[in-house]
């Protein structure tokens, strides 16, 4: 190969993208969901001036908030532009930052609501309950919904959303705790606290908990953080399950939104240009198979650079006497060459492990061979068209045919060949 090569694959045509379109869906509905429960709540709190129910409209208004910045963020997050021709995935983790502002937000309003007005009497309507009941039913299933749709898409903007939920749900309860308890005309306070401060001080730990999870989520994102381990790992065997390549020099991941890119450079088993990119090609397959949510991959190749090479013969009498039969040979000699002046440094005899197997026979041994790192076959039978040759032509092992009977003849017809 005259130069190092690299192979891209085209991108994924996002604007077209069902699971794109249904996120956006999903996202659209939170926003609408959030909208009917500040208007509920805020009429609510009107009504009956309960400083509970006034922190639970004012959580729900920044959620309204929020969901609206997500319904923007997922539609922009899929498009691509002149200015931004890698495209603009990371709007989906900006907006999950954007949440846990807005969480954090709503926790310093909960905070100040409570801590801060003087307790009184709230005007407690028994409509009021079941009416809250709904809204927190509707929150806690809309949340397992959006985690639920979150993860089969891996949309890091919609689990944003079902977390947050879930924390809405429980300040929810604490709300409808708040309102029973007042309608009953129940009063429960310890050390001067209140059960509704109690319960707010409860809710605050799950709000600064998901707030910050989602922060330093979004945050490892939008500066860049590797994929998962355990994904760069998947990707470096399947990397290393092609038997063209001899070395994976390099592999690095990142995350954008709930897409993952890619990059690699491995040295090849050939210097043919158009069989690199062909096995280049066939690496990224794999790849976008079998790893969710790959949008590109980039793999840059080059040729193996060996100052040595290895010669493997089938031996017939552990000496020196070539075999007339490549898979039932009981030994191969293989010899260690020096390229730079064909120079033959070392020479093994191997005893052949698989010369008694019944099936497969000569496909075991050239396995068998590559494993022991040969770069060069010769043998006296033609196997070009039969398993071992396959074996040997998928992992860039060039077969030679000789016609001498010993080691050192067949070595010396092999190097006049040139390697």
């Amino acid at each position: 190969m005259a130069q190092n090569g690299e192979s891209r694959a085209a991108d994924r045509p996002n604007s077209g993208d069902r699971e794109t379109k249904y996120i956006h869906k999903v996202a659209g509905y939170a926003f609408l969901l959030n909208l009917l429960l500040v208007v509920m709540k805020t009429l609510l709190a009107v009504f009956s001036g309960s400083l509970a129910i006034t922190a639970s409209a004012i959580d729900s208004g920044t959620d309204a908030v929020a969901s609206l910045i997500i319904y923007g963020g997922v539609k922009l997050s899929a498009r691509k532009t002149r200015s931004f021709p890698m495209g603009l995935y990371k709007l989906e983790n900006m907006a999950s930052v954007v949440i846990a502002i807005f969480i954090f937000i709503a926790g310093y309003e909960i905070v100040r609501e409570v801590f801060s007005r003087e307790a009184y009497i709230p005007n407690i309507s028994l409509s009021y309950i079941p009416l809250l009941f709904g809204g927190a039913l509707a929150t806690f299933l809309f949340g397992q919904y959006a985690i639920s749709v979150g993860r089969k898409t891996a949309s890091p903007t919609l689990i944003a959303e079902g977390r947050h939920r879930q924390v809405d749900v429980l300040s929810s309860v604490v709300v409808l705790i708040s309102v029973i308890l007042s309608y009953f005309d129940i009063r429960l306070g310890v050390w001067g606290i209140t059960i509704d401060q109690a319960g707010a001080a409860l809710v605050l730990i799950f709000i600064a908990k998901a707030g910050w999870e989602l922060l330093s989520d979004g945050m490892r994102v939008l500066l860049d953080a590797s994929v998962d381990p355990s994904t760069l790992n998947e990707i470096r065997q399947i990397i290393r399950d092609e038997p063209m390549v001899s070395e994976i020099r390099s592999l690095l991941g990142r995350s954008a939104g709930r897409f993952r890119f890619i990059q690699a450079k491995i040295t090849l088993r050939t210097d043919h240009l158009e069989k690199a990119h062909q096995i280049s090609r066939k690496i990224e397959s794999k790849i976008r198979t079998e790893i969710p949510h790959v949008e590109r991959v980039i793999i840059h190749f080059g040729p193996e650079e060996k100052s040595h090479v290895r010669i493997a013969l089938p031996v017939q009498d552990g000496k020196s006497r070539i075999s007339n039969h490549f898979g039932e040979a009981p030994f191969f000699g293989i010899l260690h060459v020096r390229r730079k002046d064909n120079v033959i440094e070392r020479q093994n005899i191997v005893e052949n492990p698989h010369r008694k197997v019944k099936t497969a026979k000569g496909i075991r041994v050239a396995e068998w061979l590559l494993d022991q790192g040969v770069d060069h076959v010769g043998m006296k039978e033609d196997v070009s068209h039969k398993g071992p040759g396959y074996v040997f032509s998928n992992a860039g092992v060039k077969i030679h045919t000789v016609s001498a009977g010993r080691i050192d003849e067949a070595a010396s017809e092999i190097l006049a060949r040139g390697l």
